[in-house]
């Protein structure tokens, strides 16, 4: 009784705020995703085509990003005013930067960043790993593979660049490469006709929280039922586009990426599911978004540790969860 009368009140503060918003003029809204427009950036895209947004007051506009895109930068800057991080050390750099942004949300408990591994070549283990040739990309390299390093004994020595280009993991049997959960998997299925092992890097230690929202530090001290109406609509779109109609929003996602394909979006809606990325842990009491901070503080240990992050930050500064962890959207979830 208590877990419904949660649901209930938190269902009734969003669409009391949906009403009171629909009488005036919907408040404008720039929100810039950090990639070309995918299934994991669905639930934003379901929740301005299924009407979320608009029933919260807000005129939506997703800019996508891109490989020539800086789309962070525009945050910084006032250009945008939501951004969708990739995990939490973009925060924590922010932080250490004194850069006026805040993460607000974790759409994602999971980070989908994997590492794969052919089958049948001693490396079905995820303490195996680090003996391999690792094709790994410079981002990564700064950071994950710094983690791995200190927690896994990866070597330096081992790596290869990764270009985006699965063919030399494929030609290597005794290989494994970066990649993520949603994507590569799938690009090595269809290019080189055999299933790849996947090591989720999430379920193995590297529990940052994955797809934030940031906003800027004066957005959220100023206009913070315009933060909590896009959070909350956000969080709802999210759950109908797990588990409800999402054809709309994919057909939009189509549209704005021509070159996403049907399987593709199948592919990553499936993995998502299967790994708990956006719907687990914490978010199945606290609904989607939520964060705490214990698991903010574990994640900062482990990144100064690997020396990606210094020491000495208040890290509390990076984030807050006042707009998420109240229950909101949780009735939309399947019973099972």
């Amino acid at each position: 009784m208590k877990h419904l009368k949660v649901i209930v009140a938190a269902a009734a503060a969003f669409f009391s705020i949906s009403g009171a918003s629909q009488a005036q003029t919907p408040d404008r809204v720039i929100f810039a995703t950090n990639w070309l427009a995918q299934a994991e950036h669905g639930g934003h895209y379901q929740a301005l085509v299924d009407g979320t947004y608009k029933k919260a007051g807000l005129d939506v506009r997703i800019m996508q990003g891109g490989p020539q895109a800086n789309n962070r930068i525009l945050l910084a800057a006032g250009k945008v005013d939501f951004y969708m991080t990739a995990n939490l050390i973009p925060s924590f750099t922010a932080l250490e930067q004194n850069i006026p942004v805040i993460a607000v949300a974790a759409i994602f408990q999971k980070d989908p960043f994997i590492l794969m591994s052919h089958p049948g070549q001693g490396f079905d283990k995820f303490e195996n790993l680090s003996k391999a040739t690792a094709l790994i990309g410079a981002e990564a390299r700064a950071g994950i593979f710094q983690w791995l390093r200190t927690a896994y004994g990866f070597r330096e020595q081992n790596i290869k660049p990764y270009t985006f280009n699965p063919a030399p993991f494929i030609a290597d049997k005794t290989s494994i490469q970066q990649g993520y959960l949603t994507s590569e998997p799938f690009a090595v299925e269809q290019v080189g006709k055999f299933k790849p092992i996947i090591f989720l890097a999430a379920d193995h230690g590297f529990d940052t929280y994955s797809t934030l929202i940031e906003a800027r530090r004066d957005t959220v001290e100023k206009r913070a039922d315009y933060v909590q109406r896009f959070v909350d609509a956000s969080i709802i779109g999210w759950y109908n586009y797990m588990y409800g109609d999402n054809s709309a929003a994919n057909a939009l996602i189509k549209r704005e990426n021509p070159e996403m394909t049907d399987a593709q979006i199948a592919f990553s809606i499936a993995k998502m599911k299967e790994y708990g990325i956006v719907d687990s842990g914490e978010a199945l009491k606290r609904g989607i978004g939520a964060m705490s901070d214990e698991r903010i503080a574990s994640f900062y240990d482990k990144m100064v540790k690997s020396g990606v992050i210094k020491a000495g930050l208040d890290v509390k500064q990076a984030y807050t969860a006042r707009f998420v962890n109240k229950g909101v959207g949780l009735d939309l979830r399947p019973k099972q």
